[in-house]
């Protein structure tokens, strides 16, 4: 295949770029790390408090279903899953406060009282560091005046392009759009860029995430996250039910974070698109040690594990029961991970998750006999080579695995014994000099190409057609040269069980522009010929110029 050599131009900087630009000069000497609870907690209150005023003033007019209620009744929010903002915390007083020298006591307060009158689902939850020194009251109250009522003012070619953006609409168009929701969330990107290896611990690149959702299609059951990060793998699965016209009731999120910072992020960042979050779980030993969820068995497993990770537990575990396709080294949890994730898989679950490259081809400390087990049990669906540059935090190259329990010909699809090989390392583009992202069309290319091998034609149509059955990925599928193969089992032994889809695609063909072999022959060699007889006479003219100064060249070589 081609390399693919797409660009993305922007004309305009998008509203969350604006707003990044403004409040990242507002940030001072403060770390990114801590700026991130700052900021992204502001947004937070602010999300929430629009959806609450939106409410308080159907309340007031008390029109319709709404005649007779109580605008102060808690039960009334509750019932309608909004979240109660006592007075003293609600945007409109805090904003009218932002000159005040106490601003970040009162924020810290604001956040308190939220917490309190919400403690199901918020307790110990929102950051309550604004009345530290090292922030100022007037950085701080910029940022509140920033969020509350932001009027930037675009970079243009002329004085007449000048464009206001003006974030302080009514809370129904920001919820419709989502806006704040997009904020935070390229927020968070962004904070990941600025603290590079720790950021990225708690963010998945979307165009990654993209991916693995419209693969597996996550769209009705349970969702299963044991390094849940931010949360970015369930706000891309609502979206995609969003998307696709679903009830986001269809599905029911489950996860597990080991670093509590982050965890706190990712209820954050579920709450701030009214997702429940109740089913998170945090503590200090992690999934392995100190499984949450030890009953659970997932419909989707969707994941981005830490990369090659050493410090895992694994000298404490080598018994355990998840172990059935072999234990995994000590130094290295890639497989603890697929294992744990086959572990909490349905009778008729499919898992897809991020792994570094080397889980495709290592034999050391008997992860090539674990991998050989996977694909002879037929669990393994789809491998797909990502490009480099994708990750903040890592240089490491990596992949895509997909494993399914149902190949087997249930669910409107027979692919038992075979598995797709994508090489997807040549799409993408680079968004800055630092990092890549994949376009629309290379996502829809990839997850095309699964979906149409996926839906193998069968005797007996599914009565009830998934979205990418619906959206026309019902052709046969082609093997491409370069990009894609279906390899048999056979053709994997044949491999050794190395699992690396540049053994199975090959090399791209050449693209045939119509031109005779002996043509192209005679004008390369006559292009060679004509090079030579021009780099002979530029080294005559270098003699000559340097005998002019007493240069000996002959003398010298």
């Amino acid at each position: 295949m081609p390399k693919n050599t797409k660009t993305k131009v922007k004309n305009s900087e998008t509203l969350e770029q604006k707003l990044w630009k403004s409040a990242d000069k507002l940030r001072k000497n403060i770390d990114a790390a801590e700026y991130k609870h700052i900021l992204l907690g502001l947004i937070f209150l602010k999300y929430i408090s629009d959806a609450f005023e939106s409410l308080h003033q159907k309340l007031i007019a008390g029109e319709g279903e709404y005649e007779g209620a109580d605008p102060e009744d808690k039960d009334e929010y509750k019932a309608e899953n909004v979240f109660f903002v006592p007075p003293e915390a609600r945007w409109s007083t805090l904003q009218a406060q932002a000159k005040l020298p106490d601003i970040g006591q009162r924020v810290d307060e604001a956040m308190e009282a939220i917490e309190q009158e919400n403690p199901k689902l918020l307790k110990g939850i929102l950051a309550k560091v604004y009345g530290q020194q090292k922030l100022d009251s007037a950085s701080l109250g910029g940022l509140i005046d920033l969020i509350g009522s932001a009027k930037l003012i675009g970079d243009t070619k002329t004085s007449s392009e000048q464009l206001e953006l003006d974030i302080d609409q009514n809370a129904q168009k920001l919820q419709q759009a989502d806006i704040l929701g997009q904020v935070y969330e390229y927020f968070l990107g962004q904070f990941a860029l600025a603290e590079g290896k720790k950021g990225g611990q708690f963010y998945t690149p979307e165009s990654v995430v993209r991916v693995l959702v419209e693969m597996l299609e996550p769209y009705q059951g349970r969702v299963f996250d044991p390094c849940c990060g931010s949360g970015g793998m369930f706000v891309q699965s609502e979206k995609f039910i969003a998307a696709h016209q679903g009830r986001i009731d269809d599905i029911s999120i489950y996860g597990q974070e080991s670093n509590e910072t982050t965890y706190k992020l990712c209820r954050m960042n579920l709450a701030i698109r009214g997702i429940d979050g109740s089913n998170i779980k945090w503590n200090p030993e992690g999934s392995f040690l100190n499984d949450a969820h030890k009953d659970l068995k997932a419909d989707f497993v969707i994941a981005n594990p830490p990369f090659n990770d050493s410090d895992w537990g694994g000298e404490l575990l080598r018994k355990d029961g998840r172990w059935r396709y072999g234990v995994p080294p000590v130094g290295n949890a890639n497989f603890a991970w697929v294992q744990h994730f086959l572990y909490h898989l349905a009778p008729t679950g499919a898992a897809g998750f991020v792994l570094s490259n080397g889980s495709l081809s290592s034999n050391t400390g008997g992860e090539g006999e674990i991998r050989q087990a996977l694909v002879e049990a037929d669990l393994v669906d789809c491998i797909v080579m990502l490009p480099t540059q994708l990750f903040y935090n890592t240089g490491i190259p990596a992949c895509l695995w997909f494993l399914s329990r149902y190949k087997n010909g249930n669910k409107n699809r027979n692919r038992q014994g075979e598995v797709l090989f994508i090489d997807a390392s040549e799409l993408g583009y680079m968004v800055n000099r630092r990092n890549r992202a994949f376009t629309d069309e290379d996502i829809e290319q990839i997850a095309g190409t699964y979906h149409t091998w996926k839906r193998k034609p069968s005797p007996s149509p599914s009565p009830s057609p998934s979205p990418s059955q619906r959206e026309g990925h019902r052709g046969d599928y082609k093997d491409i040269k370069g990009f894609c193969k279906s390899a048999t089992l056979a053709d994997i032994q044949k491999h050794n069980f190395v699992l690396t889809p540049g053994r199975y695609v090959g090399i791209p063909e050449e693209e045939d522009d119509g031109i005779p072999f002996e043509e192209k022959m005679g004008e390369l060699t006559a292009q060679l010929a004509a090079q030579m007889q021009e780099a002979a006479q530029l080294d005559e003219e270098i003699k000559v110029q340097l005998a002019k100064v007493g240069f000996d060249l002959e003398v010298e070589s």
